[in-house]
């Protein structure tokens, strides 16, 4: 059992905070650009721990996960930060980043780095993950590994299930260069007319709806006799090895495999909308022929095909990124969901907490006696989905209203609203239709919603809408009663189990004040910019958190502040976090993703610490603690500090008053994380991530603040550290 932690400085990478030698330091411009990370670079690096993470102590399967999670992760990069860097190069814009560099600079230095990233990532696929998939009879193979009897019946499998899909695009002075859709696999196919001996170039799509993987037990006795052998080949290979169906006649000189990313992210005009579902629709569809931002292609491509793709795609050659590997390597999913839980993860059934433990009466009646804290996925999402599906039940509810951004695929959470609105609720659910790649999955709920007669509204004009709060209204013997659900997380039951997130529900009347208050806002007109006790972006997190790190900054060494998040980008927080530094105030920051902010730096960040935690969930929750001369002040929400959090979403950060409920998220959740030395990673003044357990004086025990979560919720020994 681990004992109870206790909040302590971290000693290995930080000075004890010094007030007079702090006073001695000559002024600081605080916006020097050497002060700063580079946004994208510090996105990239955490791509870098993610992929690090196939190297770690998880079981072989989950390492396969984090490297198809790096790579979706980087596709997902170049679609949106690489495709903005682009725009602004092509435009001219002389806009330089937080630390100096011009849009050209910064796309040179992605370049650079990613060059260098996706060789390692190539070289763990196919040196480490594959050899290792290969020991424990998962077998990926190439095409020429096969069997002839395998190959044969691939090739029947071809003719009935691949053949039909297929269709073949030639490119001539005849036929243009067919457009080559998002993040597709295609093959660069060479024939030669045997009559006039003339070169000819095709392209070639692998169908999306095939699976990518193609599973050999259909064919192979091995796997029929024994159902722990899988094998798989990968499809584009099946469709090389075939391609003289598709071309009767020719001679197949070379098929080359590569794959384009586009530019998609959405720019719109909401003020010319006349229907803003509408405007999404088109837009949705518009970004399947968003400019191509990076080029990926096999390193055996000959610079004839190459210049092809190059001068048809329209890309320049630092946009080409070759490997000699499997391309879109997110496909490993399908390996990920093979049935060998002996090398996944050990499952683990998240608690009930205990106030909603044993319960006489509804939950409402749990509510009006006490606030209730879940830790997900640690503690089940289950209560918040009880809660709204006892309002749909209840008679005495009058009314429900939420916030609805990623809800997932057949969410609960969207079922006990419409069966709400079929009970004679009203019902009315903000749903932001601009989640970005959710937009498609946000339409069809919003016109489900719509056909059962929930009132839906789409937010506000420039704004998206990202925060996390359900409003509940009950009749009860003394009057009407609200009761308030809010969260850190999404309202999707999914990923309640693969992140950490922080909810809170509460019947406090000035919260449900606030509550009623932004669904106002957000439904109606309104001007409101104050709130009791919510901080509400666009209006006042910025400034009450500035506030807060004064009264912080005033009182020098005495000051503490803690923050989780997953970004830190800000200017203005980061510069005021400097000078709280300066102070003596000494500062912890977990930020699990991008951090612009430089520590250890002396006389300006001396007293910082940044640290980021990557394990078996994502670390999601956002917690701001202020010790504020022992009467703490301590906020979690739905908010990040980057100016798109604080500027251009709705975002709402809400308080946590009870002592004990205080105390608790302190030294049991934020105390935790600061003692990892398992999973996290400490953050070096020169943007380097070091593994912490790498600064460690002696080999004592690790310590997994996830893995002592899971042993604490279920009860279990230290079997999970």
């Amino acid at each position: 059992m681990v004992e109870t932690t206790k909040l302590e400085p971290i000693q290995e990478t930080r000075k004890s905070p010094n007030s007079k030698s702090a006073a001695k330091q000559p002024t600081v411009n605080l916006r020097d650009p050497s002060l700063y990370i580079n946004r994208e670079l510090s996105s990239i690096e955490f791509n870098r721990r993610v992929l690090h993470e196939t190297q770690s102590e998880h079981p072989l399967l989950e390492r396969v996960k984090f490297l198809a999670i790096f790579h979706s992760n980087m596709d997902e990069f170049f679609m949106v930060r690489v495709s903005g860097l682009k725009q602004q190069f092509k435009l001219g814009l002389t806009t330089t980043s937080s630390d100096g560099l011009l849009p050209r600079e910064q796309l040179a230095n992605i370049h650079r780095t990613l060059t260098q990233l996706f060789a390692e990532a190539n070289s763990i696929w196919r040196d480490q993950l594959h050899t290792q998939l290969s020991e424990t009879n998962i077998h990926v193979l190439r095409y020429d590994e096969l069997s002839k009897s395998q190959r044969n019946k691939l090739r029947v499998y071809f003719e009935r299930e691949i053949f039909p899909v297929l269709t073949p695009f030639a490119s001539d002075p005849s036929r243009p260069f067919p457009h080559i859709s998002n993040l597709s696999l295609n093959l660069a196919v060479q024939v030669r007319d045997p009559k006039t001996g003339d070169l000819r170039f095709a392209r070639v799509k692998v169908p999306p709806p095939l699976s990518r993987l193609v599973p050999l037990k259909r064919f192979d006795p091995d796997q029929l006799s024994t159902p722990a052998v899988h094998k798989f080949v990968w499809s584009e290979e099946v469709i090389a090895a075939n391609l003289d169906r598709l071309f009767p006649g020719m001679e197949i000189v070379a098929a080359y495999p590569f794959r384009v990313t586009r530019n998609s992210d959405m720019e719109l005009q909401e003020e010319e909308a006349d229907d803003l579902l509408l405007m999404m629709e088109d837009n949705l569809r518009q970004r399947h022929f968003g400019t191509v931002v990076r080029l990926e292609i096999d390193e055996s491509m000959t610079p004839e095909v190459r210049a092809i793709l190059e001068s048809n795609l329209e890309v320049d050659p630092y946009d080409v990124y070759t490997t000699n590997g499997p391309l879109g390597l997110s496909s490993l999913w399908e390996v990920h969901r093979v049935d060998r839980p002996d090398l996944k993860d050990r499952p683990f059934t998240p608690q009930t907490p205990p106030a909603l433990q044993n319960v006489r009466g509804s939950i409402f009646s749990v509510l009006r006696q006490r606030d209730v804290l879940l830790h997900h996925p640690y503690e089940s999402f289950s209560p918040v989905v009880n809660l709204l599906e006892a309002a749909a039940d209840d008679p005495d509810v009058l009314a429900i209203k939420t916030t609805l951004y990623r809800v997932g695929s057949n969410p609960p959470v969207l079922q006990a609203l419409k069966k709400a609105r079929l009970n004679n609720k009203q019902v009315a659910a903000v749903v932001e239709l601009k989640a970005r790649f959710d937009e498609e999955t946000n339409i069809h709920w919003a016109q489900e919603l719509e056909g059962v007669g929930v009132h839906v509204a789409y937010g506000l004009i420039g704004l998206k809408t990202h925060c996390k709060v359900t409003l509940i209204v009950r009749r009860e013997r003394d009057g009407i009663r609200r009761y308030v659900h809010l969260s850190s997380g999404n309202y999707n039951s999914a990923t309640a189990r693969l992140y950490t997130d922080i909810g809170f529900m509460t019947h406090d009347e000035v919260m449900a004040d606030d509550a009623s208050d932004l669904f106002n806002f957000l439904t109606g007109y309104s001007r409101q910019e104050e709130f009791r006790k919510f901080l509400v972006a666009p209006m006042t997190i910025r400034p009450r958190l500035l506030e807060y790190i004064q009264r912080e900054t005033e009182l020098g060494p005495k000051g503490r502040i803690i923050f989780k998040c997953n970004s830190l980008v800000d200017g203005e927080l980061i510069r005021n976090l400097y000078k709280a530094s300066q102070a003596g105030v000494k500062i912890d920051l977990i930020v699990r993703g991008i951090c612009g902010l430089r520590p250890g730096i002396p006389g300006v960040s001396e007293n910082i610490q940044v640290m980021s935690i990557v394990g078996r969930f994502l670390e999601h929750s956002r917690i701001y603690y202020f010790h504020n001369d022992g009467a703490p002040a301590l906020y979690m929400g739905s908010a990040d500090l980057m100016p798109r959090n604080l500027d251009r979403r709705v975002e709402v950060l809400f308080p946590i008053e009870d002592p004990t409920m205080q105390s608790h998220i302190v030294e049991n959740i934020l105390a935790v994380c600061l003692r990892d030395t398992a999973k996290s990673h400490i953050l070096q003044s020169d943007g380097r991530y070091i593994p912490r357990r790498y600064l460690l004086d002696g080999d004592g025990p690790l310590f997994d603040s996830q893995a002592w979560f899971l042993m604490q919720s279920s009860g279990k020994s230290a079997e999970y550290l």
